[in-house]
């Protein structure tokens, strides 16, 4: 039987929510945001991307089918909170391991539920991602208004120095692989990496702060740039070393890699309302004028009016007409600001992998 105690989840212009606790008891605290997505809780919950960053699902059920310990994107969950309507107590799955609420105590992560996530996603929809607090201990509104105004604001932050590897590390499935990819990693997701593995490709992946000479050094075929959390515009060290790879490899960015390709550019970026986070987010690619429907989760994006004229927008995403790719006309270096591994979530991006192959293939011969 599950330890159910009382919750709060207070945000920082004042509204409130009382509700029963999720996972582990306690408190917690940073940018609340909403997931549209009805799958995928694990893969959220364990995506380096939502560090600092209280999620909440709009779906009303959530822990269906459990959890395991193959649907994971990295080593942990970075996300600092999670906010359901409704936990399934009794996962129905052939792979499930553990239930929800389990797997969140075991990471010592806070949580709410018996709240009313649909009043909350249209509040932050007309309101913007904002600060919050989750806590099973401290229900005096007073204390939690002073807790908030200690906690940064994600404008400003640089959270990919602090999800990243420490150490450089090699994967390769194959004896011999095609070619070798450069990966930085400024937040990995692990099912990036397996999609280039089960390619034949050797990936190294890089620490985010890692100098360009030393990256050069492993003589890599391409240059991947992950996705991670924060404000792309921090990660000053990364757009250096970007800049100085610029031309000499072709580079492939996704996500917040996508943000850090467009600043090296010289585009900027701005911190969207309440962004794009789901895995039913439609995009068009302006080159072939098909639409993809695509798993995004991103708060900040490249300002359009920015653009140098080298650089051409190839993806737009039909729900705000925001860049959702780019790509450098000059040199070997694209970027999209969605996730084409999708996992889980629709496939219709999983191209964009192939592309980066061929430019690197293009490259080699060359």
């Amino acid at each position: 039987m599950q330890n159910l105690k009382k919750a709060i989840l207070y945000l920082e212009d004042g509204l409130f929510f009382i509700g029963k606790s999720l996972g582990s008891h306690g408190e917690t605290s940073g940018e609340v945001c909403f997931n549209t997505g009805m799958t995928g809780y694990q893969e959220i919950l364990t995506d380096p991307s939502y560090a600092k960053q209280m999620i909440v699902m709009s779906s009303p059920h959530i822990g269906n089918y459990g959890t395991n310990n193959q649907d994971i994107e990295s080593n942990k969950i970075f996300a600092s909170g999670f906010i359901i309507k409704s936990e399934s107590i009794e996962p129905s799955n052939w792979r499930s391991e553990k239930s929800l609420t389990s797997f969140l105590a075991e990471n010592k992560i806070v949580g709410i539920q018996d709240i009313d996530t649909r009043a909350l996603t249209i509040h932050i929809r007309k309101n913007g991602a904002m600060r919050g607090i989750i806590s099973t201990k401290d229900f005096d509104r007073d204390s939690l208004k002073k807790k908030i105004n200690s906690i940064p604001k994600m404008e400003g932050q640089d959270l990919a120095i602090k999800v990243t590897q420490k150490e450089k590390r090699i994967l390769c499935n194959v004896e011999k692989p095609l070619y070798k990819v450069a990966a930085i990693d400024f937040g990995m997701k692990s099912n990036i990496y397996e999609i280039m593995l089960s390619n034949g490709l050797e990936v190294e992946i890089f620490p985010a702060n890692t100098e360009y000479k030393e990256i050069l050094s492993s003589n890599p075929d391409g240059i991947f740039l992950s996705n991670g959390p924060g404000d792309p515009a921090a990660v000053s060290y990364g757009i250096e070393t970007v800049k100085k790879l610029l031309g000499i490899k072709p580079i492939f960015g996704i996500c917040l890699g996508h943000q850090i390709l467009a600043l090296a550019l010289g585009a900027t970026t701005f911190k969207m309302k309440f962004g794009h986070r789901g895995i039913n987010q439609p995009v068009k690619n302006l080159i072939t004028n098909q639409i993809e429907i695509t798993s995004q989760n991103h708060g900040f994006a490249v300002d359009e009016d920015s653009l140098p004229n080298n650089v051409q927008i190839t993806h737009k995403h039909l729900n705000d007409d925001t860049i959702a790719g780019i790509k450098c006309n000059e040199i070997s270096a694209y970027s999209v600001q969605y996730h084409p591994e999708a996992s889980p979530g629709p496939h219709d991006s999983r191209y964009v992998f192939q592309e980066f192959f061929k430019m690197i293939e293009k490259n080699a011969k060359a």
